[in-house]
């Protein structure tokens, strides 16, 4: 049997483990004294807001997909991904050559919402009868 059919054996698992898994590497990005980085001012603040949006707005999206079926759930994922992004700016405080930043934490909280529009997308798109597709 393979991992993926026993994590569809175990739909709670197969929620949970992602978002487990994401937020580790999150922890992990943010445990790093010096992440590589270009020299330019600009880019390097283009790349650094483009990561955290991007990685927030995934965790936002898993955190939506616990629930699975419940249509209030947003709230909740965008609550939890905030207070994560919290924690985060927190952890860097203590992390050598890293500093909390609210600009990033304004990043995070525009790619949670734009991570749950994206959820909340697909779902409406792939709850959609095929007929309705077509056209």
């Amino acid at each position: 049997m393979t991992v993926r059919n026993r994590l569809q054996q175990h739909p709670l698992l197969s929620r949970w483990l992602p978002l487990l898994a994401w937020m580790g590497l999150i922890f992990f990005l943010s445990a790093q004294p010096d992440l590589p980085h270009p020299e330019s001012g600009f880019l390097d603040l283009l790349l650094s807001s483009g990561g955290h949006v991007l990685l927030f707005g995934v965790l936002a999206a898993l955190w939506r997909r616990v629930p699975a079926g419940r249509p209030g759930a947003w709230p909740p994922a965008l609550t939890l991904t905030l207070l994560y992004a919290l924690s985060d700016e927190f952890h860097q405080a203590f992390v050598p050559g890293r500093h909390p930043d609210p600009w990033d934490l304004v990043c995070d909280g525009l790619g949670a919402g734009l991570g749950l529009a994206l959820y909340g997308w697909g779902q409406r798109r792939q709850n959609r009868p095929e007929q309705e597709l077509r056209t």
